[in-house]
């Protein structure tokens, strides 16, 4: 039987047809046209506004009466109160965001420590963070109630009977940190335990392989994987705090004192109450997003370092 080399005929691709000519892919420009209306006007519009107050003499019955330059910011800078203020919002926005995310990475790291199932436990966690602010600070006023709030008892088993929190600048303070993280920690919950999903299963299997515990893989595997998500949770929880309002007027208006008079309420008082000097309180204003905006960069800048320590 004599051998023969058979040829397979290759295969021959179908031509893709011709484009035509003038043709695009993708979106069509025009749909983007509602996008970028809405965003002028719900953003550009208040904020060309808000710089055009800050470099006027305004006030709420007569505003943009005439140019004023600086001297809004000048008067800004020189205030005490508001000084006093931006120091209090750093503070605030430094010790939530540490205490949000140090209790929302722990609550993660439990539901992820489950299996995988976010279950009853993890929906009933996730309720404070779709509670209004204002709810929320009316229901905890109500519980730290001195005479008749839900506390009262636990105070009298301690022997402080009568105690106060809302009563001295630093209790005052302190429990505003305690309901600002109640709030939130669950949104820090939710991102950072969607962030352990992803960490892949071959990587836990393989330091299983190697010996290593609960513990050590929690620390050498996983951690790096998540490390760039949760500083990325953290930034977001520092904008949160920082924009802090609703809590300090239901809750303690400021007081006692001044002791949680926060950047927002002061920018507030400035403007509604007193001699309602909007032009100055809007030069509060840009003068707090200048600084949000420095610690945001900063912030910024230390999780682009550690996502590229990562790669």
């Amino acid at each position: 039987m004599s051998q023969a080399t058979l040829v397979r005929p290759r295969p021959t691709s179908t031509p893709a047809p011709p484009r035509r000519r003038g043709s695009r892919r993708g979106v069509p420009l025009w749909l983007a046209v509602p996008a970028v209306v809405s965003l002028l006007v719900i953003a550009g519009y208040p904020t060309v506004v808000g710089i055009a107050l800050a470099f006027t003499n305004s006030s709420l019955a007569r505003p943009l009466r005439s140019f004023a330059g600086f001297d809004n910011f000048v008067a800004a800078a020189e205030s005490v109160a508001f000084a006093g203020s931006l120091l209090r919002s750093a503070v605030f926005a430094v010790l939530a965001t540490a205490l949000s995310v140090v209790a929302g990475v722990a609550a993660a790291v439990a539901l992820d420590a489950r299996g995988g199932r976010f279950g009853l436990l993890g929906t009933v966690l996730l309720l404070p963070m779709v509670t209004p602010p204002v709810s929320v600070g009316v229901a905890w006023k109500l519980l730290l109630a001195p005479v008749g709030g839900a506390f009262t008892g636990l105070w009298d088993a301690l022997g402080i009977a009568g105690f106060n929190p809302l009563g001295s600048g630093v209790g005052a303070f302190s429990t505003l940190l305690v309901m600002h993280a109640w709030q939130w920690t669950p949104l820090v919950t939710l991102l950072v335990y969607a962030a352990l999903l992803g960490v892949p299963a071959e990587l836990r299997e393989a330091a299983a392989l190697d010996g290593a515990g609960w513990l050590r893989t929690l620390r050498s595997v996983v951690g790096p994987q998540v490390a760039p998500s949760v500083l990325a949770v953290a930034v977001l929880e520092l904008v949160i705090a920082f924009k802090v309002f609703d809590l300090i007027v239901v809750v303690t208006s400021g007081g006692p004192g001044v002791s949680t008079t926060v950047a927002s309420f002061e920018v507030f008082r400035t403007a509604f109450r007193g001699s309602f000097e909007v032009g100055t309180a809007a030069a509060e204003t840009l003068l707090l997003g200048l600084v949000v905006g420095v610690v945001l960069a900063v912030a910024g800048l230390v999780t682009r370092r550690v996502r590229d320590a990562d790669r």
